[in-house]
């Protein structure tokens, strides 16, 4: 028997507080963190972190239209897919994929944002003797910080590889700006972060029952903008090194060094990867495990380097070296996006011709199978001496917009053949329509499949058939004939053959009903579809779904 919801929350709320008054008493912190918080925060509370968070959360809950409809938002128009469209460039940073993603982003933000604005603090020290700077203010070093956020936030989404979303860029850039002044902290937090998102996860589903089932994935580390990570990641450190060289603060190398590379690691950063295909990959784990280490190094240098000459009879100090590696690895992990991101997807609708689409504004959708994908170029992959045609397939769910500069794999055939369903909503800054695909498919005897895929807005009450595929013949044979399901029409019709000529064909029946072909009767029941004929009762095919 399921117990009530209200049992599992307060079990878990019990929980928590039993452990953290347990904490409380042993330590009596309270005085003590609030004197910490209230000498580098104002108020002790990160305001321009928490204002970072309402601003990314109304961003995806009344402009993504995430608020009506949580799981799917409109992500489409907001993401960086070249230069050619500004409104993706402008919002990439701060849209999100879905309602997992956004939570996720948002958690890591409460905790690294909190961390790098105690570092940043809202009270320095002024300097003796002169009057105060304008950045010696709480209020003005809050807007500044906002508008750090912000500017890192469009940079990430300007010089990020591929069409990226996501406030990841800026959570990477809290960790490199946190980590060079509180490495021992920073770890811990990337640790903090895992609990927060297993209370969160906690709170939202109490209890859950799962059957194993099939379904479709993709490798984790295939869905992730490794270089927009590793770009924010830099441009923290970079600017945290300036500010540590500013305060004349030096922190132990090997503390630096140990916390870099554990949350390189732990957040796979050394995932770096190729496309070879529209779902096949190619992960070069060796050389991003040897390109952690030497940013772990890079890093704890930048961090620690002295001002001493490095060199005797040049006037370049450590300092001035190491700061200098730093900064030309951000800018060249920057510039490798630009020629991406310059690309223009020449003739979109190519591969789309005779396909049946449905045009939304200025969006074409269409579902194809097996085309060149027109917007990721095929790229020689290291060591395979077994590609032989230099492109790169799609299958699925296509949108096109000449306009945007859009040509994307929205819903892969795969994905679409195990979930049976998928909307995809479209739309700008100030409107949404969906669009909603449906496939149908029945599994033969024998292994085989046939199926065809709906098309059509998602408030029509009907969807045309857009696309069939070869009909299935099943390996069962009845008194010398053969049966195979085919899509025909809007529907599927079964085949009845004898010696490869067609002797007869019907309309596939009903439920609980009967149709007869090639002097075979088809009985349909429930989902599945058997053939009898003298006696003989075979199960010819079964409907997925």
């Amino acid at each position: 028997m399921d117990l009530p919801v209200a049992v599992w929350y307060g079990t878990l709320g019990a929980g928590v507080a039993v452990s953290l008054g347990v904490v409380f008493y042993l330590a009596r912190p309270v005085g003590r963190w609030t004197r910490t918080l209230r000498k580098r925060l104002y108020l002790g509370v990160p305001w321009g972190t928490l204002l970072a968070v309402c601003l990314v959360a109304c961003f995806y809950l009344f402009v993504q239209d995430g608020l009506s409809n949580p799981r799917n938002p409109i992500e489409l128009p907001f993401r960086a897919y070249s230069y050619l469209y500004p409104l993706g460039m402008l919002t990439a940073g701060f849209a999100h994929s879905g309602l997992g993603h956004v939570t996720s982003n948002l958690l890591s933000t409460l905790v690294f944002g909190s961390l790098a604005e105690y570092a940043w603090s809202h009270f320095p020290e002024r300097d003796r003797g002169g009057p105060p700077s304008r950045l010696s203010y709480p209020f003005v070093r809050i807007a500044v910080w906002v508008g750090a956020i912000a500017a890192v936030g469009v940079g990430t989404s300007l010089f990020g590889l591929g069409p990226v979303i996501g406030f990841s860029g800026v959570v990477f850039a809290f960790v490199g700006f946190s980590l060079v002044r509180f490495p021992i902290a920073t770890v811990v937090a990337a640790l903090s972060t895992g609990i927060l998102t297993g209370l969160y996860g906690a709170l939202r589903t109490p209890e859950l029952r799962r059957t194993a089932t099939e379904t479709f994935s993709t490798p984790w580390w295939a869905g992730i903008a490794i270089q927009g990570h590793a770009l924010g990641l830099l441009v923290g450190v970079a600017a945290g090194v300036a500010l540590l060289y500013r305060r004349g603060v030096r922190p132990r190398p090997e503390h630096v060094w140990i916390a870099a590379l554990a949350f390189a690691v732990d957040r796979g950063l050394w995932a770096i990867y190729l496309p070879e295909g529209s779902e096949t990959f190619r992960l070069f784990r060796a050389l991003g495990m040897a390109c952690v280490f030497v940013l772990a190094a890079l890093i704890a240098g930048g961090a620690t380097a002295t001002p001493r000459s490095l060199l005797s009879g040049i006037d370049l100090s450590r300092r001035e070296a190491a700061y200098g590696l730093l900064v030309a690895l951000t800018l060249s992990i920057a510039l490798v996006a630009v020629p991406l991101n310059l690309y223009a997807v020449e003739d979109p609708e190519a591969g789309l011709e005779g396909a049946d689409t449905v045009a939304v504004g200025d969006y074409t959708v269409a579902y194809v199978e097996d085309v060149d994908n027109r917007f990721v170029p095929a790229l020689p992959v290291p060591g395979d001496r077994n590609r032989t045609a230099n492109r790169i397939g799609a299958s699925g769910v296509i949108v096109v917009s000449e306009r945007r500069n859009i040509w994307w794999e929205e819903v892969s055939a795969r994905r679409l053949a195990s979930q049976g369903a998928a909307t995809v909503r479209l739309g700008g800054a100030t409107w949404n329509e969906g669009v909603r695909a449906n496939r149908t498919t029945w599994n033969v005897a024998g292994g085989n499949a046939t199926y065809h895929v709906r098309l059509g807005r998602a408030t029509a009450e009907t969807r045309p058939v857009v696309f069939r595929a070869d009909p299935a013949e099943a390996d069962a044979v009845l008194d010398g004939r053969n049966v195979s399901i085919a899509p025909a029409g809007e529907g599927f019709e079964v085949v009845v053959s004898q010696h490869n000529e067609t002797i007869g064909r019907a309309a596939l029946p009903g439920g609980n009903r009967t149709a007869t072909a090639g002097d075979i009767a088809f009985v349909r029941e429930k989902r599945s579809v058997f053939a009898e004929r003298d006696g003989t009762r075979v199960r010819i095919a079964q409907r997925a779904r």
